[in-house]
């Protein structure tokens, strides 16, 4: 039986879709009866290791989550500080997340020192097991990790086969639950108001942190093919670079597709969030590698129809002519894809839509984290 948990992880002060996730977490045990709080970092990154402009929020502290800012990701002497904090605290279960090899040695050290106690129990949320960009050392760092674990929770069967890879111990799947701290969804034409977007452009959206993998060039040149341009269709890019963003302007000049590309660079508050996704037709996810994404779930929130790959487990959640469309991670099929959704129509998707997102809840993935604790013990 859980009577406390510690999350290990990103958390307020710091900013983006790992952080929002734990803190929601976090609420939905506490909502349980079970005493709950978050151990997050001091320090996550070095800043030579950080892609983006910053990794700190400007909002307040979350109300009703205890959250200590305790961890430094270098500092040896500060992994054995908090696990021995946390043996001592002896909490039922620590939840850590992983997601980057480099935090392996932090990570790993902490959780075997608390469980040095004999009564926690280690169960790893994991995002990636074998991450997007490959360095030297991920492997071992990996293994490392994966040793203090007790059992592993992923969000895709993708994750939990790279899992296996590593280790024999207990796996759930459990996908993604939909956020719902974004607000409510507001109207295309409301949001359209705010955004000054006319009323009847076709418009699709790319939302989120750009990298290689997410396939952000292959949805631009797709932008560039007959197919889309006589349809006369938009796109508007909402995200923060986390590498050069050079290229990517070159290649919208080179194709001449300008006047058809809105950008909005940089990171975008939780309140603003409704406003760009209400106002698209349609959300695409041209990735050319994938584990899962917290796109899929922001779009089944704001009830938008999808286009994704058919890359890691981005096809798992988004049953195909259904709720969008899956398609190969390629020029062509992507403009197909896009073509297909304006043939059927937002209207023909949203009827699944309602009635796929009820699965995503963070109540089963709660349950699910108890349900494998129960089978380590």
């Amino acid at each position: 039986m859980v009577n406390s948990l510690v999350i290990i992880g990103p958390a307020w002060p710091l900013r983006g879709g790992l952080a929002a996730f734990d803190e929601k977490l976090a609420n939905t045990f506490s909502q349980k009866g079970i005493q709950s709080s978050i151990e997050t970092f001091s320090l996550q990154y070095p800043q030579f290791l950080f892609p983006g402009k910053t990794q700190y929020s400007n909002l307040p502290a979350p109300e009703n989550i205890t959250i200590h800012v305790s961890i430094n990701s270098i500092n040896p002497f500060n992994w054995i500080k908090v696990g021995l904090q946390l043996r001592k605290a002896a909490p039922s279960l620590i939840i850590v997340r992983y997601w980057l090899p480099f935090l392996a040695p932090c990570l790993g050290t902490i959780c075997r020192i608390a469980k040095g106690n004999n009564k926690t129990k280690v169960i790893s949320i994991v995002d990636n097991m074998i991450p997007h960009e490959k360095r030297m050392g991920d492997q071992l760092f990996t293994k490392y990790f994966a040793g203090a674990v007790d059992g592993f929770l992923t969000m895709s069967e993708k994750v939990k086969k790279d899992v296996l890879q590593f280790s024999t111990k207990p796996i759930l799947i459990s996908p993604h639950p939909i956020f719902d701290h974004l607000g409510e969804p507001i109207s295309k034409e409301a949001a359209r108001n705010v955004l000054s977007i006319p009323s009847d452009q076709k418009l699709i959206l790319f939302f989120g942190f750009i990298r290689k993998y997410k396939g952000l060039d292959l949805l631009l040149k797709a932008m560039a093919t007959e197919l889309i341009q006589s349809a006369g269709i938009h796109l508007m890019i909402v995200g923060e670079f986390y590498e050069d963003a050079a290229p990517y302007h070159e290649l919208i000049n080179s194709l001449g597709i300008q006047d058809r590309i809105h950008l909005v660079e940089g990171f975008v508050a939780d309140k603003e969030v409704k406003n760009y996704v209400c106002s698209a037709d349609f959300i695409i996810q041209p990735y050319r590698n994938a584990t899962q994404s917290g796109v899929t779930p922001l779009a089944y929130h704001f009830e938008k129809p999808m286009l994704v790959t058919n890359v890691g487990g981005l096809a798992d959640t988004v049953p195909n002519n259904k709720v969008g469309v899956v398609v190969e991670p390629n020029v062509e099929s992507i403009a197909e894809g896009i073509q297909t959704l304006y043939e059927n129509g937002e209207q023909f998707y949203l009827p699944n839509i309602k009635i796929e997102k009820q699965q995503y809840t963070w109540e089963q993935m709660a349950n699910n984290f108890l349900l494998l604790h129960q089978q380590i013990q």
